[in-house]
């Protein structure tokens, strides 16, 4: 299994947590975000605390073809990625109809579009190589339906099933899959979304406890993880209920973010977007 960890978002929050946690264990990096100065700075610093390769690829995963462009880029330095964490995302929250349909849209390419992408780009040259792994950036939002996080809840849900199948897929030849389940994270989410009740339903969790306990997760080939047992209970607890009673009780705690005034917002790819929250 190759030692290079690639990691989108990584420019700030889990992203860059994730960065440094893994080149600590002793991976060489792959930074990808939208933001180059960020990136740069974030790769000299892991190059001078941990001793390992960083390597910057300066790519908005808005763009549809964002996975080939990297995996060109990778291709042209000889760099074979064995660990990928598809981190970035950002959330949009308020009445879907006062939402912008491209912020959604692109919400969605970066979410989901992307995420795919990557694994598609990345997961034949694990097997190849014999093994590998892939680090999912879910949320606690994917176990239930969230009204005015309509779009970025029902990503998440995408997120984790699709982890959740491929990982049965894979058991047996050499590739772990991991979904990760945080609940709110104070990184960069509720400053760009505009929304401080955004952050309102659970207790934050400090990034770092976030990637310690995925990446011990990842060790013991855990199908999911969700960090803080608040979070994980209620996650085990609300799928055992109807759907629909499930999606008017969110509804009733959601709704509070009507009153914080944003309708829409974004992480700028960072992997803030496990920051959004969900009941």
């Amino acid at each position: 299994m190759s030692s290079t960890a690639l990691i989108t978002g990584a420019s700030s929050g889990l992203g860059a947590e994730f960065a440094s946690q893994l080149a600590a264990r002793g991976h060489d990096v792959v930074l990808v975000a939208r933001s180059g100065d960020r990136l740069e700075a974030e790769a000299r610093r892991i190059r001078a605390e941990h001793g390992v390769k960083a390597e910057v690829i300066v790519q908005d995963l808005v763009e549809p073809d964002a996975a080939q462009r990297i995996k060109i880029k990778l291709d042209a330095r000889g760099l074979q990625v064995g660990l990928l964490v598809n981190n970035a995302g950002f959330g949009t929250c308020g009445r879907f109809e006062e939402i912008s349909g491209a912020r959604d849209h692109d919400q969605l390419m970066v979410n989901v579009v992307a995420l795919v992408d990557l694994s598609h780009e990345l997961l034949p040259g694990m097997l190849a190589n014999g093994g590998g792994a892939v680090v999912n950036i879910a949320s606690t939002a994917a176990f239930q339906p969230s009204p005015y996080f309509a779009v970025y809840s029902a990503a998440k849900t995408f997120v984790l099933n699709f982890s959740l199948a491929l990982r049965n897929e894979y058991r047996g030849r050499g590739v772990k899959v991991l979904a990760v389940c945080p609940g709110p994270v104070p990184t960069g989410f509720v400053e760009a979304i505009g929304n401080e009740k955004a952050a309102s339903f659970g207790a934050l969790i400090p990034a770092d406890r976030v990637v310690r306990t995925a990446l011990r997760a990842l060790d013991r080939d855990r199908a999911y993880v969700t960090p803080g047992l608040g979070n994980a209970l209620n996650a085990h607890l609300m799928p055992r209920r109807p759907r629909a009673l499930v999606a008017a009780i969110s509804e009733r705690v959601t709704r509070t973010v009507l009153d914080g005034g944003a309708k829409d917002g974004a992480s700028a790819g960072a992997g803030a977007a496990t920051a959004a929250v969900a009941p």
